[in-house]
């Protein structure tokens, strides 16, 4: 299906309502038949979920684990955020900048042990990172599995080899997320790309759960694209399946945040033309009340603080 403009403006002017109800349907159904597929294969137990910023793995994964609870099984989802180094371990970039896009920022020894525990010994004793003082946690996390419980691992890096070698192929199961569609203009020209949206979706979330100024995610957006052209898009084809998690109707429910945010970039910005493009193409999508955005949707992890 080709998302237009004019396409998208229609079906929230007729019905917004049942417009966002037939998206959040599409996107279900797309997560529910992964799902049936990791369940028809009794020797998956962790699942491995990778996808660039902003694409809904957090929510994804505790999507997929709800529904392998309602199958019968136990289900842990596990952040590789947690197994970054310290803040003052973290390598540098070409300049000089900490470079966290970087699978090396990541504890690899510590990542092999606890999965390793897990399949072998079905326990583990997880870390848990604290991003406030940019260090590990003296807790950690115990995960104790059953005999069919499963992991799922949701990370930029999740489909990476550094992560998984030395594992039992036979107990992975990997999925990609991304936005994986674009918007065109009646012109036929694309309105906004897939990375636009989801870097409209990245400074609305930084905004409401970091207090980050626009200006800011403009500045870290160009080191993390180039972190997932290196480390996450040359193993897009490892995956066993792919999700799309864009939503048609996002643009019209972020659109009022989105304005206000971009607004604030001023003329003397390195980023105003960027932030004056997407205001001109953001500013053409009928709006849709946040309130109507139903509790379960992936969008609430940019909106909801």
């Amino acid at each position: 299906m080709v998302n237009t403009l004019s396409l998208i403006n229609k079906n929230v002017s007729q019905d917004a309502e049942k417009f966002i109800i037939a998206c959040e349907k599409r996107f279900d159904t797309a997560v529910s038949d992964v799902v049936n597929e990791f369940l028809s294969n009794s020797d998956y137990d962790i699942v491995l979920l990778a996808g660039p910023s902003s694409s809904g793995k957090t929510t994804t994964a505790g999507i997929i684990s709800q529904k392998i609870q309602k199958s019968g099984r136990n289900a842990y989802t596990v952040s590789l955020d947690d197994f970054y180094m310290d803040r003052d371990d973290i390598p540098l970039n070409d300049d000089g900048m900490k470079d966290y896009e970087n699978v090396t920022a990541l504890d690899i020894g510590l990542i092999h042990k606890c999965f390793n525990a897990l399949i072998e010994k079905r326990k583990a004793e997880l870390p848990i990172f604290d991003f406030t003082t940019g260090k590990r946690s003296e807790q950690t996390k115990h995960i104790e599995l059953e005999k069919n419980d499963v992991i799922i691992v949701e990370g930029l890096h999740a489909l990476n080899p550094v992560i998984t070698d030395g594992l039992d192929e036979s107990h992975l199961y990997r999925i990609y997320i991304s936005v994986s569609s674009r918007v065109m203009g009646d012109d036929g020209k694309i309105l906004l790309n897939k990375r636009n949206l989801r870097l409209t979706r990245r400074m609305i979330r930084d905004y409401r759960h970091r207090n980050s100024p626009v200006e800011n995610t403009f500045f870290m957006w160009q080191g993390v694209l180039k972190g997932e052209d290196k480390f996450l898009f040359p193993f897009e084809s490892y995956a066993d399946v792919k999700i799309n998690s864009f939503h048609a109707y996002e643009t019209c429910v972020f659109k009022n945040e989105a304005l206000r945010l971009l607004n604030e970039v001023g003329e003397d910005s390195e980023f105003y033309d960027k932030a004056q493009e997407l205001i001109g193409a953001i500013s053409l999508f009928e709006e849709i009340e946040p309130s109507l955005l139903p509790e379960t949707s992936l969008l609430n992890e940019f909106l909801t603080v």
